[in-house]
């Protein structure tokens, strides 16, 4: 039976959120903070192949004490359980400092319960690094595979799993040792609404909540800010690209105004070849 640990996150809602414009950075107060999309990908993948193939799906995320609301979600999409690491200590965290955590929870989750397989989310709407999930997975020593858009075969018994990782110009199937995680993109599959029983699961289940001190052999020092090489020094607004140029006139006027506009471009036209 399998044991899926999918990793996620609870972020603002980027489709709705405003920029500061005094500090030029996110105003989380001004957008709702929803499970991560790609995130909810990886939960849907894993109730699937915990379908395919029997098991258990666990869900685990870092946050304040109002991410528990994205675990839930998971608990709808068909996840079975569900952690949540919270404290001051780990605020500030960058991506290096996040996965040290997540990490730790994951080791104490495994001592219940071996993990076979990690899944996460390709990257979180708000920071777009996609680096949590190679950072879990150097931490437990264990392959990553990135941009998975479709599991072919999880075989337990021999140890292996099967997956088609997205390119560009294509795909390429490649087969890892168990365990090993996965960073899914949101191709992957389609996230349906949530049968009426999972959704009233989801408002009764309680996930367990941990705090530093509930997690074992922890380092201080890597957590939160102290554990954050990373410094944003400056952040800033992108600059409007200038309007583009409106043609006037009847439609014969407006191709002479077209062909006028690309003689004047020829340029980026011409053959590169010999060069």
């Amino acid at each position: 039976m399998l044991h899926i640990v999918a990793c996620i996150k609870q972020v603002p809602d980027t489709k709705i959120i405003k920029m500061n414009p005094k500090t030029n950075t996110m105003d989380r107060r001004t957008a709702p903070a929803i499970l991560n999309p790609y995130d909810a990908h990886a939960v849907e993948e894993a109730v699937r192949l915990k379908q395919r193939y029997g098991g258990t799906v666990s869900v685990v995320t870092m946050g304040p004490p109002p991410a528990v609301s994205a675990i839930k979600k998971c608990i709808e999409i068909g996840a079975d359980e569900g952690y949540l690491i919270t404290d001051r200590r780990f605020a500030g965290a960058d991506t290096l400092a996040t996965s040290y955590a997540v990490t730790k929870a994951i080791e104490k989750i495994a001592k219940t319960r071996p993990v076979d397989l990690i899944i996460c989310g390709k990257m979180s709407i708000d920071g777009d690094t996609g680096q949590v999930g190679p950072g879990i997975a150097r931490r437990l020593d264990i392959p990553p595979l990135t941009s998975v858009n479709k599991v072919v075969d999880i075989n337990q018994e021999e140890g292996y799993a099967v997956v088609h990782r997205k390119l560009e110009d294509g795909y390429e199937v490649v087969q890892s040792t168990l365990p090993c995680l996965f960073s899914v993109e949101k191709t992957i599959n389609d996230v349906p609404y949530s049968p009426m029983p999972n959704m009233l699961k989801a408002a009764r289940y309680k996930p367990h909540i941990w705090s530093v001190d509930d997690l074992e052999d922890v380092d201080i020092k890597q957590l939160g800010l102290k554990g954050s090489p990373t410094i944003v020094s400056k952040v800033w607004a992108p600059q409007k690209p200038a309007g583009g140029t409106f043609l006037e006139g009847n439609p014969a006027a407006q191709v002479e105004q077209l062909l006028q506009i690309l003689l004047e471009k020829k340029e980026l036209f011409e053959s590169k070849e010999g060069m």
